[in-house]
């Protein structure tokens, strides 16, 4: 478990991991329970890089860099009411990135079994993210470090479940 500043204001959650490890239907499940709007990253992305992905092109830096200053923006724009919101946020750099934008910001990492993520994705219905993308995503993947404030929660269970145990992780961030 990371640490994070104690502050008696409602915090900004960015869901983060992988396609395919439920950043979106967690997100507004977690954005419920502790009583926040959610905003769904997929939504920040620029038409060109929906595109690139359909087309089972990975991102590159300079696509996401947009992409995460715009969600950092609704992030501090939420600083000290609290938020939900989803972003892959698979590397350092770009949390770093975020965390410039909304300095507080919390991250919940989704973490979980290669094979459970590939199934789910298999299973999604209309999403612009191939299967095919599943390995850059994890060889992209940086997981959060000691320094960074937030959690790691293990995506297997039900989506309740898997809110739950987010839930008393960030819970137990301000104890």
């Amino acid at each position: 478990m990371n640490t994070a500043p104690r502050t008696s204001a409602p915090h900004v959650v960015v869901v983060m991991g992988v396609a395919g490890t439920g950043k979106t239907t967690i997100g507004p499940l977690l954005a419920a329970e502790l009583g926040v709007p959610y905003a769904e990253g997929d939504d920040f992305h620029p038409p060109a890089n929906i595109a690139k992905m359909s087309a089972g092109t990975p991102l590159d830096d300079d696509d996401r860099w947009p992409w995460l200053d715009a969600i950092g923006e609704w992030a501090h724009g939420r600083a000290g009411l609290g938020g939900v919101v989803s972003s892959s946020a698979l590397k350092r750099v770009y949390r770093d990135r975020l965390r410039n934008g909304a300095p507080d910001a919390l991250f919940l990492h989704l973490t979980g079994d290669r094979t459970l993520i590939e199934e789910r994705m298999a299973d999604r219905k209309g999403h612009f993210m191939p299967t095919a993308l599943l390995d850059s995503q994890f060889a992209t993947l940086q997981p959060l470090q000691a320094d960074e404030a937030g959690v790691s929660v293990d995506v297997s269970g039900t989506p309740e479940e898997i809110t739950q145990r987010a839930v008393a992780a960030l819970r137990r961030l301000d104890s």
